[in-house]
């Protein structure tokens, strides 16, 4: 199966493009992760530690920190609470060996699943300009939903290129 990409509109209203590309990325990332075994999502590429599966945890863990933690003022979901982050801040990418290629799939999507919920509600209550609850660790102030989307987009941007190069080592597939 091969996931379709969502094509972003060539005209539409701002909140409709940053999230259409937004969902681009994220399908780009699935495509690029999808039909691999365990080990294969667990190959690194040297000298480099990171991995396909290391990547879609921690794209799951990056989408519950903006849009629920960072943006709504809520806990960090289940799975990351137990999380040591002082003494293990990869934590994420050293743990996704372990975990089937299933999980990873499922906590990636469940993930995106939430923000795309608290996306459409924040947007249809207080639109792009809605601020965060927490504030910038780096400035003084509160980041915007557009931002977010924004700092998201070039999340998944960054990483798809890693996926990109990864992904042409296990089996030479590259592109969209």
């Amino acid at each position: 199966m091969t996931t379709e990409l969502t094509r972003p509109p060539l005209r539409a209203p701002e909140a409709e493009s940053l999230v259409a590309f937004l969902d681009f990325h994220r399908d780009l990332l699935r495509r690029k992760t999808e039909g691999l075994t365990q080990e294969q999502l667990a190959q690194t590429l040297a000298p480099s530690t990171m991995t396909l599966g290391g990547l879609l945890k921690h794209l799951a863990l990056v989408e519950d920190n903006w849009f629920s933690v960072v943006l709504l003022g809520n806990p960090d979901a289940e799975i990351w609470q137990p999380v040591d982050w002082e003494s293990d801040p990869d934590w994420e990418w050293r743990t996704a060996a372990d975990d089937s290629p299933e999980f990873l799939r499922d906590l990636f999507d469940e993930s995106v699943d939430t923000s795309n919920r608290i996306i459409r509600e924040v947007l249809d209550a207080d639109g792009l300009d809605r601020l965060s609850v927490k504030e910038s660790r780096r400035e003084n102030g509160h980041f915007s939903l557009r931002w977010i989307i924004l700092h998201m987009i070039e999340e998944y941007a960054q990483h798809n290129g890693h996926a990109d190069l990864l992904r042409e080592s296990i089996d030479g597939r590259t592109g969209e």
